[in-house]
């Protein structure tokens, strides 16, 4: 199953074809998801001259669910223990996070231009 879709009943070359365009676009949300998240979390902390990049861990790479993985900050850094307990600092970072991942889905939802009513 990918996106809904029973490949197993597909010819072998359809149902690879089928999950790479699959991939592909799922690489293409992903990538835009993080660099929308890159960009709202820019306005309330201090982020890594480039803070969007890739790896290939298993929880990153399912075919047809974008995802990203983020990275607050390292517990062996003063300042980063000091940002990652206080609760001011991560309300900033979650509101950030909410709004962008709203933005992105309600962009790609029926009806797009009528936003949800949370804040």
């Amino acid at each position: 199953m990918i996106g809904g879709l029973d490949l197993s009943t597909e010819p072998n070359d359809v149902a690879d074809i089928l999950l790479d365009l699959a991939r592909r676009e799922t690489k293409t949300y992903s990538v835009q998801i993080a660099r929308s998240l890159a960009n709202e979390m820019r306005a309330v902390t201090r982020l890594h001259k480039e803070p969007v990049k890739s790896a290939g861990f298993r929880v990153l790479r399912a075919p047809d669910i974008p995802s990203v993985l983020i990275e607050l900050g390292y517990v062996t850094n003063v300042q980063d223990v000091k940002s990652l307990t206080s609760d001011a600092w991560r309300g900033r970072m979650a509101d950030a996070m909410v709004r962008s991942i709203d933005t992105f889905f309600t962009t790609r939802m029926a009806g797009s231009g009528q936003r949800s009513g949370r804040n």
